[in-house]
């Protein structure tokens, strides 16, 4: 066989071991549910500068949503 059909099979048998891997991580029909998505915190009031961030990110809001465009 040429070195050209070796190189073929090759990345035919790779393309194949990468499927069977991807198709591994995926959840199976016996696995946990995934749980359910984290609502972000709402609030009328704008917050204070040391209050968590409305947008739901965790970060302080000064550091995230109420950053100054620079002085």
């Amino acid at each position: 066989m040429s070195k050209r059909g070796s190189n073929e099979d090759d990345r035919f048998h790779d393309r194949r071991r990468r499927e069977r891997d991807y198709k591994a991580q995926l959840p199976g029909e016996d696995d946990e549910p995934l749980p359910p998505p984290v609502e972000p915190i709402k609030s009328d009031a704008k917050p204070d500068r040391n209050d968590p961030c409305p947008c739901g990110s965790g970060k302080k809001y000064k550091k995230c949503c109420g950053k100054a465009g620079g002085k």
